[in-house]
């Protein structure tokens, strides 16, 4: 289903009409609107305009990067089954009732869920540190046609840095808050991501998933904008084909280092975790050079590091995106629709090397 999803631009289709080819299912429900979605901010210019537009335009000409939306749930466990199978999933669940809040699902949890292990923490330090060390050890010593699968190797293992610094946000990896701020900031040094800048964004997301404009991690391009110009659309369509898994990073750099993006009262911390990730670069980096060279630096650092972005940009997009999961403004967001209808649930092969994908992926719902 991830490459399903990563393959398309999605159209979502107002209630009086839908494109062609969408499953019919006998008692379905239709998103309002329609939009096609990307990656937050790229190559959007910040300017907020209205998502909604009529129903009966198209975006047909993109046959081949586009799709049709079938409806975003169905009333009985049959249209479920269909829908799921038509998408790929294992299952699609039933609709939350609207009186439903985060609180009443909070309240049903088991206390064990809240529960801080320091041994499973600390566990996933060694597990990540060693895994990146050997996949350094891999990188030195394979030939030259085994370099992608040690720097595959890397990338995930480096990934797992990712995974540590994103439970610290969260402030599940220790009950010591200053030692979550530390770990969590070393852990997203070789990764040169600024730790209180993505905590703080990932907070909004969180409080704002898959509400249009506000969330930070996905927002669909208004469709308008999308006919616009040639230029863009190209643009965007080239960045769901070759480009497309590391589209994380451009959201990386517009996200990350402008404090204009945060509030007054995160503006210390961001800048704390700014001069880190500086320094890191201005020692590091040149160290790496000094050993190995500008190849070396490629090597040992550069792809690692793009293999870390595919997975990040996999992931966020197919968290909360898929042709059944809609985008809605304020006025009719629910936060625990949002939360828990509006998260894809994905397994990953049980290999070792993937372990830490699968807890990440288990964790960020």
């Amino acid at each position: 289903m991830a490459s399903r999803i990563a393959d398309s631009l999605f159209a979502f289709t107002g209630p009086q009409q839908c494109l062609p080819r969408a499953p019919k299912l006998p008692s379905a429900r239709l998103s309002p609107g329609v939009y096609a979605v990307r990656p937050i901010d790229l190559l959007l210019k910040g300017t907020r305009r209205t998502f909604l537009v009529p129903a009966k335009k198209r975006i047909g000409c993109i046959k081949a990067v586009s799709v049709p939306v079938a409806p975003p749930s169905a009333d009985n466990a049959e249209d479920r089954e269909q829908l799921a199978e038509s998408y790929g999933f294992k299952q699609i669940g039933q609709d939350l009732p609207d009186n439903v809040t985060l609180k009443d699902i909070m309240d049903t949890l088991p206390k064990e869920v809240f529960e801080i292990d320091d041994v499973k923490a600390w566990k996933s330090v060694l597990i990540s540190v060693t895994s990146y060390a050997l996949g350094l050890f891999m990188i030195a010593k394979a030939p030259w046609y085994l370099l992608p699968l040690a720097w595959a190797w890397t990338g995930t293992a480096v990934t797992g840095f990712f995974v540590i610094g994103h439970d610290c946000a969260h402030k599940s990896f220790s009950k010591n808050k200053l030692v979550e701020d530390i770990v969590g900031t070393l852990a997203f040094l070789p990764l040169v991501y600024p730790y209180e800048p993505w905590r703080f964004k990932h907070d909004r997301h969180h409080a704002k998933t898959n509400m249009l404009v506000h969330d930070t991690a996905w927002q669909p391009v208004p469709l308008e904008e999308f006919d616009s110009s040639p230029v863009l659309r190209k643009a965007i369509i080239f960045g769901y084909g070759p480009i497309r898994p590391w589209l994380s990073i451009a959201h990386w750099v517009n996200w990350h280092f402008n404090l204009r993006k945060f509030r007054p009262s995160e503006v210390n911390r961001v800048k704390i975790s700014l001069a880190c990730v500086f320094a890191f670069m201005a020692v590091g980096w040149p160290l790496i050079l000094y050993k190995v060279g500008v190849l070396g630096w490629v090597k040992f650092w550069l792809m690692p590091w793009l293999g870390y972005h595919f997975w990040m940009s996999t992931f966020t997009m197919v968290h909360h995106t898929a042709p059944h999961i809609p985008f809605k403004p304020a006025d009719e967001w629910n936060a625990a629709q949002a939360q828990l209808n509006g998260t894809v649930h994905c397994d990953y092969p049980r290999l070792r090397f993937s372990a830490m994908i699968s807890t990440y992926t288990s964790r960020i719902t």
